[in-house]
């Protein structure tokens, strides 16, 4: 679910933006005025910002500047009673990704917030093309950096650990024997080092099940091997 943060000081303009944004089925949290909206920013992640321009402490202009020396990217959607060109430009520049005068139709904020949270993963798609990043479900594997991460959260995996993992998510579905893992991942495929195999796959269950005892990525085929799983997979 989509966590947005609004920041409007009319009450009114608030309730109707939190009830209308829930019903389509976004997270909602208002703020009264830049200062607590800012502290909320500090404090928790969120996918949108609705910024009304004129604040009380801390005005719209200044809550954008500080959203943007912030680490991790935040869309910004103003909003303002002022519809001078020059206002808007302002707050484009300082880093808003649209900008709405009100009185405006929440069909048409709406729209711009689906417009934007598309854009968003458009230029999250093309940031990991360049990278060459595997994805499965909420697994995503980094080739160049040599970086794996599991619900957004890096995982600390040996090297062999990782050529494994990367050789079975380039090849889903595919069973493999263990002397086949030994010649593609080890490089040599000798008999009796197949607990080799059995150990690094235990660990990397471990590590990326979220129940090792019942793995849904790395599967046992009995009598023969093991295979990734055959997921909707993504290789950008």
């Amino acid at each position: 679910m989509k966590q947005i943060l609004v920041i409007e000081d009319d009450p009114d303009i608030g309730d109707m933006l939190s009830l209308n944004l829930r019903d389509e089925g976004f997270a909602v949290e208002i703020a009264a005025n830049g200062y607590d909206g800012l502290n909320l920013l500090k404090s928790k992640a969120y996918d949108l910002l609705i910024l009304d321009l004129m604040l009380p402490r801390i005005d719209g202009l200044d809550v954008c500047r500080e959203v943007r020396r912030m680490p991790d990217y935040l869309p910004i959607i103003m909003l303002s009673a002022r519809s001078a060109e020059t206002q808007r430009i302002i707050g484009l520049e300082l880093g808003a990704d649209d900008y709405l005068t009100k009185p405006f139709s929440l069909y048409e904020l709406l729209a711009r917030i689906r417009a934007l949270f598309r854009r968003v993963a458009a230029s999250d798609r093309s940031a990991l093309e360049k990278t060459g990043v595997i994805s499965c479900g909420e697994l995503y594997i980094n080739p160049l950096a040599r970086e794996v991460t599991l619900s957004k959260k890096a995982l600390a995996l040996t090297v062999k650990e990782f050529d494994l993992l990367l050789f079975f998510a380039r090849n889903p579905g595919k069973t493999f024997t263990r002397l086949a893992l030994l010649d593609e991942v080890w490089g040599y495929s000798h008999d009796g080092y197949e607990h080799t195999v059995n150990s690094h796959i235990n660990r990397l269950r471990a590590k990326i099940e979220r129940d090792s005892t019942q793995p849904k990525l790395i599967q046992t085929v009995w009598g023969i091997g093991y295979k990734f799983a055959d997921i909707p997979r993504n290789e950008l």
